[in-house]
C-alpha cells in the first residue's frame, strides 16, 4: 500500500509551536493534507509521552493508532551541542523508536545528560557519535536521522557549525546511519551532487511547528509497504525496498536557500557572495551562508547530475499558499479557508488537488485563475523568490517585486534556471 509520511514534526510541548498541536489536530489535518502516516514528535517530553500512552494503541507492529485507527510512528527531534575538531558543533537529529518500551529506555538514557521536561526538542551536550553509539546499545531498531543537514546552524553539513562530510561528523558510527533529511532549503537534486550521500536514503519531512495545512506535510516521503509495520518502514528507509521518493517545496521556499542578512535586506547567490568575500556590503559583517553555497562547496558532481534509478521527486507549494497568492490575502484568512475547504470537500485531500484532479473538474469548483496556478504548481512553473538568513522564500504570483538594494545583483536561482517543463506524474504513478 502507498503511504505519504511526515515523520518530523512537533507537539505543543516544543518551543515556538502552536498550543493546539495535539493528536486530534494532527490526525484531522493530516487527513486533510493527504498524509496517511505521521510521526508523533517529542516522545521524550513527559506530558506528551503521557498523552501518547493514553491515546494511542498498538497491536505489536510498532505502529501506534488513534481510536479511529489513524497511524503514528514514535518520533522525537533532539538538539546536540558539543565540540569536535576544535570547533563548536550543533546538530538536530530525528529519532524513530519501535515501541514505548524502547522510548522509556531512550528517555532514561538522555536523562543522564540533561532535562527532557522543558522542551519537546531537548538539548544535550553530547556528540552525534556518542549518541549514535549509546542508542544502538539500547536497540539497533532505533532509526537515527540527521535532520535538515544543510541548514547553517543546526545541520550536520551546515555552514556555521557543520562538518565537511558525514565521515568526519560520524566517525566509526557512520555504519549506523542510513538516511538523512534534506530540509526545506535543499532538494534531492542538490544532494545528488555530493557522492558521499549516495549510500544514505534522502528523506523529506515538514518539521512542522503547527498543525495547519501550510505547515504539516509541506514536505513528505513516499513509501510502498507490503505491511504497515515499524519493521517494514525501517527496512524501506535502510534498503530503499519500498521507498519511492519525496514531496518537496521548491528549495527557494526554505529559510536558508540563499546567503544574506535579513536585517540588511541582502540576499545573494554564491557567486555574488564570493564577489563580496562573504561579507555583507551593508553592515560589513559576515553573511549567513546558505544552503546553495554550502552544496556548491561540498559538491563533487556538476549541477544537473541525476543518478541511475533516481527516486521520484514532486515539487509542490502548499495549496493554502497558492490560494493566498492568487486572492491576495493571508493563508489563515476566511477567504482562503473558504476556497481551500471547497476543494477539500469536493476532492478529499490537498495532495489529490495538487497532483491528480483534472483541470475540468477543478473548474467546476473554483475560478479559472486558481485552477491555472494549481496546474502551474503541478508542472513546477511557479517562480519563488528565495529565502535567506531565516526569511522564508515567497512564491511570485503577479508582477515580480521591485528588487531591494544589492538583491538586484541576484540572477535567477539555479533551480529556477532548470525548471522542468513537462508536468509531474500523478502520485498514483509512483
Amino acid at each position: 500500500m502507498k503511504y505519504i509520511a511526515d515523520l518530523h514534526l512537533h507537539s505543543r510541548f516544543s518551543r515556538a509551536t502552536s498550543n493546539k498541536l495535539d493528536l486530534p489536530n494532527l490526525e484531522k489535518y493530516g487527513k486533510i493534507k493527504g498524509l496517511n502516516l505521521l510521526g508523533t514528535g517529542d516522545f521524550m517530553h513527559p506530558q506528551w509521552q503521557k498523552e501518547l500512552k493514553s491515546e494511542l494503541t498498538t497491536d505489536g507492529s510498532g505502529i501506534y493508532k488513534t481510536k479511529s485507527r489513524y497511524p503514528f510512528v514514535l518520533s522525537n527531534e533532539i538538539s546536540l551541542m558539543y565540540r569536535q575538531g576544535d570547533k563548536g558543533r550543533r546538530a538536530h537529529v530525528v529519532l524513530l523508536a519501535p515501541n514505548m518500551d524502547v522510548v522509556d529506555q531512550i528517555t532514561d538514557y538522555f536523562k543522564k545528560f540533561g532535562r527532557v521536561d522543558y522542551d519537546g526538542r531537548p538539548i544535550f551536550g553530547k556528540s552525534i557519535i556518542e549518541v549514535t553509539e549509546g542508542l544502538n546499545n539500547i536497540s539497533n531498531d532505533i532509526e537515527i536521522i540527521p535532520a535538515h543537514i544543510w541548514t547553517p546552524w543546526f545541520g550536520l553539513l551546515g555552514s556555521k557549525s557543520g562538518f565537511d562530510s558525514f565521515k568526519e561528523a560520524l566517525g566509526d558510527q557512520i555504519k549506523h546511519i542510513h538516511s538523512f533529511e534534506t530540509g526545506l532549503s535543499s532538494d534531492p537534486e542538490m544532494n545528488w551532487r555530493v557522492s558521499e550521500l549516495d549510500k544514505f536514503t534522502a528523506l523529506s519531512f515538514s518539521d512542522a511547528h503547527s498543525h495547519w495545512p501550510w505547515r504539516i506535510g509541506r514536505e513528505a516521503t513516499l513509501f510502498d509497504l507490503k505491511n504497515l509495520t515499524y519493521k517494514d518502514l525501517i527496512n524501506a528507509i535502510r534498503t530503499r525496498d519500498g521507498y519511492e521518493g519525496t514531496i518537496e517545496v521548491d528549495p527557494g521556499y526554505g529559510r536558508y536557500h540563499h546567503d544574506g542578512h535579513r536585517n540588511c535586506g541582502v540576499s545573494f547567490i554564491p557567486q555574488i557572495s564570493k564577489k563580496y568575500n562573504d561579507i555583507c556590503p551593508v553592515c560589513k559583517k559576515p553573511l549567513t551562508i546558505g544552503v546553495m553555497y554550502r552544496v556548491e562547496e561540498l559538491a563533487d558532481r556538476p549541477e544537473g547530475y541525476t543518478p541511475k534509478n533516481a527516486a521520484k521527486v514532486y515539487k509542490l507549494l502548499p495549496l493554502s499558499d497558492l490560494i493566498s497568492g492568487v486572492v491576495g490575502t493571508g493563508v489563515a484568512t476566511q477567504k482562503v479557508w473558504e476556497i481551500f475547504n471547497k476543494l477539500i470537500d469536493n476532492f478529499g485531500s490537498e495532495y489529490n488537488v495538487l497532483l491528480n484532479v483534472s483541470a475540468d473538474d477543478l473548474q467546476k469548483v473554483v475560478d479559472e485563475n486558481i485552477v491555472q496556478f494549481i496546474l502551474k504548481n503541478r508542472a513546477g512553473q511557479i517562480e519563488v523568490k528565495p529565502g535567506y538568513d531565516g526569511v522564508y522564500g515567497e512564491a511570485i504570483f503577479g508582477e515580480k517585486p521591485q528588487p531591494k538594494p544589492f538583491v538586484s545583483e541576484r540572477p535567477a536561482s539555479m533551480e529556477q534556471q532548470k525548471q522542468i517543463e513537462k508536468p509531474q506524474k500523478s502520485l498514483t504513478d509512483f
